[in-house]
């Protein structure tokens, strides 16, 4: 991997597992990272890459303030990787006041916030004729009317990121009638009334891909990373546990969502999860990332797409690296939601990634204190 000395410092905001993988992807190749986070104990703010820095929050004016203080020590913009939903709600309602010292590639924030919101990306999608299933907004007990035209089972899931429905409730929920999504939703609508409704579509979690990309000036392609997932978790309805390159797709999905992309007038860091029915054998767009990082974003730095060194680069006008492809594809895996997954899914082995080497989200042999601290909560909690 070359390397990049430069005064000019990517500041990284927010310290999970998808911090940690944008940390190590551009310390790994030399670039000075500064990462901010409220807790010190996070993943990110544990590794040896990069100046560490607590913040009170991660969204509002008190961030923006902590921004703009530390940019005053530069005479250049910085380059910023937002990873949580919250911060690029921020970045975006504030960008007036941090453009002038961050480098923001931002759609207009009226598009972006459709984009981030379920019902908005569903009429986005269907506007421009991208494959998508059936969804219908729920604001009241009212709309499950509108909700008995769709073919079930479906999938019940906020319609924008909540952290009140996160507390208490699983990322989605698998419905398999009428009577069980009231039910369900009866439930939920206390704490969360906006959620949709979508149609299921049929296959296993290892048939959800993803495109991973940065696009620039007038949407031209920076970078872009085809994906799979090997195990979600929850399983049917969950966030990715493993997974792994799929090249043999690349191009089909590289062109659907920079089109997607195009039409809509998206640049900046975005990425674009698909679903492949097993009745059809076609793609369905199931929900995109926006205006950050995604949770699994290390796996392209794997196998030889460095998506954040590639948005960095371009940004400050530096030579870009070339992509290069391992000679065998690497697996990138969440330890304990992948067992879990694995466990619950009846212990189904993956036969196209078993073969595979596999890097741990938390553990590097040279950047070890994520691991460690990782494996020593889980025991501190079993004991608790």
């Amino acid at each position: 991997m070359s390397h990049y000395k430069s005064d000019q410092p990517a500041v990284v905001l927010g310290g999970g597992v998808n911090a940690l993988g944008i940390v190590r992807s551009l310390g790994g190749a030399g670039v000075a990272v500064v990462v901010m986070d409220n807790d010190m104990k996070s993943p990110a703010m544990l590794s040896r890459y990069g100046k560490k820095m607590r913040v009170p929050t991660l969204e509002g004016q008190t961030l923006v303030d902590q921004l703009l203080s530390f940019s005053k020590g530069y005479t250049v913009p910085l380059m910023l990787f937002a990873t949580e939903e919250k911060t690029v709600r921020t970045i975006s309602e504030y960008r007036d006041q941090l453009s002038t010292a961050y480098h923001l590639r931002l759609p207009q924030h009226e598009r972006l916030m459709a984009l981030m919101h379920k019902q908005g990306f569903q009429e986005l999608a269907e506007a421009n004729h991208a494959p998508i299933p059936r969804t219908i907004r729920l604001q009241g007990m009212d709309d499950l009317v509108q909700a008995e035209q769709l073919k079930f089972p479906c999938v019940l899931k906020p319609s924008e990121k909540n952290y009140a429905y996160g507390a208490r409730f699983k990322k989605a929920y698998k419905v398999l009638s009428a009577d069980e999504l009231r039910t369900m939703y009866a439930e939920i609508h206390p704490v969360l009334a906006d959620m949709v409704v979508q149609e299921w579509i049929e296959g296993k979690d290892s048939e959800i891909y993803f495109c991973l990309q940065y696009l620039g000036k007038q949407g031209e392609l920076v970078a872009s990373f085809t994906g799979r997932k090997i195990r979600s978790w929850p399983i049917r309805i969950g966030g990715t546990a493993s997974c792994t390159s799929a090249w043999e797709y690349d191009q089909e999905l590289t062109q659907k969502t920079k089109a997607f992309f195009d039409q809509v007038g998206f640049t900046g860091m975005g990425s674009m999860e698909y679903k492949r029915d097993e009745r059809d054998g076609q793609f369905y767009t199931i929900e995109p990332t926006v205006a950050r990082t995604d949770f699994q974003e290390e796996v392209a730095t794997f196998n030889g797409v460095n998506v954040p060194l590639a948005a960095y680069l371009y940004e400050n006008g530096l030579t870009p690296q070339a992509a290069k492809r391992p000679d065998q594809a690497m697996v990138w895996r969440d330890p304990q939601s992948d067992r879990w997954a694995f466990e619950e899914g009846g212990k189904v082995v993956d036969e196209r990634s078993c073969s595979l080497s596999v890097a741990d989200a938390y553990w590097r042999w040279n950047d070890p204190m994520p691991w460690v601290y990782f494996m020593w909560d889980r025991v501190a909690q079993r004991f608790s």
